[in-house]
């Protein structure tokens, strides 16, 4: 007869009790590294789609980088002594990359402060130093400023649509209701141009495609009754967003100037603190001309905003800097290709970096 060791069994039941908890130990580390990882990779997922968003960018603007830096750089290359050629070369260089007369002069007076004050010998450093200069002026003093697109709690709220012929109004305002649409908002567009029968079709393939309601009238109608019964449809069917397109017209002719005005009054009579946006489109590739644009069409209406298109064709893009320095008016959007995607919120600190880095 076999005689039972209790102290073995005991061992037994302790060793099988700790490779237990052994076991539980390693399952419990594992879910705690796997549940860190996915919070891990969640945020990096962030970071990659932001970082990718950036490199689309540089690729977008890659002309407008090779236009500016690209400039500077060659004239650092071919001449290696601070004086005033130097001086006179960078200028003319700023000028060739469209930031303006009056944005040009202001940095070239800075980048000379710079020299003095530090003493700079070296020519190659004069890049960076302009390369802050500008960075200063778009980040430092732009960010204070709403440059997003922003829908406000009123409804509806109005924005309004100018700028001269062909530079993407209709296309712009149909990407927005796309947007406004995929946010959940109910959107209406107004065909106030109805100088071209091919604005109102064009306008109206993209409140199909966005699903965004359509408030027209034919061709040749009076813009301000087409827009006075679109704004008082949009208010009686509590319409979240309304985008309101106007005819091209040339800012050199004044009784289509005042029309914004009259435009302007007569979607006050039915929301008097409208319209909360007046965004002026702008062509990026027409460069120092869209300085002259933004003046004038802002004396018809306060233009609260700009949106840049075709930003990615153009090695103009100094415009941005040029329009911040000389009017303070904010860019809002920027258009750098034909996606829907391509219509960004425009970002001062991601506009620099894909420019200078």
């Amino acid at each position: 007869m076999e005689i039972i060791n209790l102290n073995n069994i005991n061992m037994i039941y302790f060793g099988a009790i700790l490779a237990a908890l052994v076991l539980i130990s390693i399952i419990i580390i594992f879910l705690i590294k796997k549940s860190k990882t996915k919070i891990k990779t969640g945020s990096e997922k962030l970071t990659e789609a932001k970082s990718k968003n950036t490199q689309s960018l540089h690729l977008k603007l890659a002309k407008t980088k090779k236009g500016f830096i690209g400039k500077i750089a060659e004239v650092l290359q071919l001449r290696g002594k601070i004086d005033d050629d130097l001086m006179d070369d960078l200028e003319e260089a700023l000028l060739q990359a469209d930031i303006g007369i009056d944005t040009s002069m202001y940095v070239m007076e800075k980048l000379k402060n710079e020299i003095r004050t530090q003493k700079i010998e070296d020519s190659q450093k004069i890049q960076f130093l302009i390369e802050d200069i500008i960075k200063k002026m778009m980040i430092d003093e732009y960010s204070h400023q709403a440059d997003h697109l922003k829908i406000a709690n009123k409804k509806p709220f109005i924005v309004l649509f100018i700028g001269v012929n062909g530079v993407g109004k209709t296309t712009t305002i149909g990407k927005l209701a796309r947007r406004y649409k995929d946010e959940g908002k109910s959107v209406m567009v107004i065909a106030g141009d109805t100088f071209r029968a091919a604005a109102i079709e064009q306008l109206t393939i993209w409140a199909e495609r966005s699903g965004a309601s359509i408030s027209k009238q034919q061709q040749g109608s009076d813009p301000s009754s087409v827009i006075y019964d679109g704004v008082m449809s949009a208010k009686n069917k509590n319409i979240d967003v309304v985008l309101i397109d106007t005819a091209g017209r040339q800012h050199t002719k004044v009784n289509l100037m005042n029309e914004l005005s009259k435009i302007v009054r007569t979607i006050q009579k039915i929301v008097p603190d409208a319209p909360h946006e007046s965004l002026l489109v702008i062509d990026s590739t027409t460069g120092q001309n869209a300085l002259i644009q933004a003046e004038i069409f802002n004396k018809a209406t306060n233009i609260s905003g700009i949106i840049l298109t075709k930003l990615d064709g153009t090695a103009k893009g100094g415009i941005v800097v040029g329009i911040k320095h000389q009017l303070n008016i904010p860019v809002k959007m920027i258009g750098v290709g034909e996606q829907q995607e391509d219509l960004r919120d425009f970002d001062a600190k991601e506009f620099i970096e894909a420019i200078f880095e």
